[in-house]
């Protein structure tokens, strides 16, 4: 029997780049998936047998919080760790009593945004021939 052990904790901004790249953009350099404001946010990672499987990272103004670069490995997805992560995130913007999060997400993948609670809102726009959504939760 094989035991599986996930740990998500916080890592840098550039230990985010290689999954991001690979899941997200992988036709664009590697500059193409930095964001400017990468040193500003907290990035965290969801770890399985110590190996980096899903990334996300966090961005907090004001009141609210952004979630960013949400990428899994294709290997593993559709079995739940994003979920994992994706709640430990909503978790820590609760703890902080922040009032909101959001993301954009893209409109293909939005119906996995809905499971936790995050609706659409009338924005929609589209960036690098993909077409997105702004939605968002409110938490207090």
């Amino acid at each position: 029997m094989t035991i599986v052990k996930h740990v998500i904790k916080e890592i840098t901004s550039e230990e985010t780049l290689a999954i991001r790249h690979k899941v997200m953009w992988p036709n664009k350099s590697i500059d193409y998936i930095r964001i400017p404001n990468d040193s500003t946010g907290s990035h965290y990672g969801l770890f399985l047998n110590d190996k980096l499987i899903s990334v996300i990272s966090l961005f907090i103004q004001d009141n609210s919080a952004q979630f960013r670069k949400f990428a899994t490995l294709s290997k593993y997805q559709g079995i739940g760790f994003g979920s994992v992560l994706l709640r430990e995130i909503i978790e820590i913007v609760k703890r902080d009593k922040l009032s909101k999060i959001w993301c954009n997400a893209r409109i293909d993948k939005s119906n996995f945004y809905t499971k936790f609670g995050l609706n659409h809102t009338d924005i929609q726009f589209q960036r690098g021939g993909i077409d997105y959504v702004i939605m968002e939760k409110t938490l207090f």
